[in-house]
């Protein structure tokens, strides 16, 4: 039964990796959601193809997760992962229907991240160990995941050549490799310059790497993981409550930019978002600025 759809997510990991220029990540988040229902139709005893999924199928596969305990945000994502393969297989000609169509998906809160105040950033950057022969390399990548609002694969893969500090501005792949400039401020620079020529200059460095601006001690790119622990511990160094990690600074970023009155879309552009809708969930501001606002600018007050 599970050979019935193999072809078809082989060639639909092939789509979303040369069309659609996604990261090795999101292929695999995609090809996840495919692979649970897989796994359901498995379950159940379905002897199904692509072609012959039905909306009842569908509807039993949603009760399936549910009653696994999967929540709302994840019910929802794998529809959406669905509904993208079924549309793959209509651009292949392979059905005609997209089965998902129908399928009502569940109703989503706006579940907004924790974030950081800049007396809590400013704390956790104190808390850094200069000492520490990795201290300094640490506070570069924290000025820059706030000052830039980087995500943390946009963080670990930055070049040193990617760099134009004679312009204020770093060049950053993003999802889908698409490049975008971002504006750095002075601050981050200045330690990304102390890192570069106080601590990277003295270490070995692997073949390959010569151009990752941020090097473990083993002289190799930084991963994911190891950014979450320098966070990780320097919050419960400082006692912080909040559950944050490297997107928090991304969050922090971006609503601290809006709050303080910048242009929704030069956000957009600095977060690297393809949609202004996505921008919009860092605009929580609260009661108290929208307030501030209306009395300064409406016409009216």
């Amino acid at each position: 039964m599970v050979s019935k759809f193999t072809t078809y997510i082989r060639g639909y990991k092939a789509y979303l990796k040369l069309e659609k220029s996604l990261s090795d990540n999101s292929i695999e988040s995609y090809l996840f959601d495919i692979a649970k229902f897989v796994q359901y139709l498995d379950y159940v005893n379905l002897d199904v193809s692509p072609s012959d999924v039905e909306l009842s199928h569908l509807k039993d596969f949603i009760t399936w997760i549910n009653k696994l305990g999967m929540s709302a945000h994840s019910q929802a994502r794998i529809l959406s992962g669905l509904r993208s393969f079924f549309n793959f297989l209509i651009l292949e000609d392979i059905i005609r229907v997209n089965p998902t169509e129908l399928v009502e998906f569940p109703r989503l809160g706006r579940k907004l991240p924790d974030t950081l105040s800049l007396e809590e950033i400013n704390q956790l950057i104190s808390a850094i160990d200069l000492s520490n022969l990795q201290g300094q390399r640490n506070k570069a990548i924290l000025e820059t995941l706030y000052g830039c609002g980087l995500r943390v694969s946009e963080l670990t893969n930055l070049k040193i050549s990617n760099l134009y500090f004679s312009s204020s501005f770093i060049r950053v792949i993003g999802k889908g490799d698409k490049e975008r400039m971002v504006p750095i401020g002075r601050t981050a620079q200045k330690h990304i310059k102390i890192y570069l020529e106080e601590i990277r200059c003295h270490q070995e460095i692997k073949k390959g790497n010569q151009d990752v601006l941020f090097l473990s001690n083993r002289g190799s790119k930084l991963t994911r993981d190891m950014i979450f622990k320098i966070i990780k511990g320097l919050a419960e160094k400082i006692g912080l409550k909040k559950t944050i990690s490297p997107h928090t600074f991304r969050h922090s970023f971006a609503t601290h930019l809006i709050e303080r009155g910048a242009d929704l879309r030069a956000v957009q552009d600095m977060l690297g978002h393809e949609s202004i809708t996505t921008t919009e969930i860092y605009t929580h501001l609260d009661r108290e600025f929208l307030r501030d606002v209306i009395i300064q600018f409406h016409p009216r007050q």
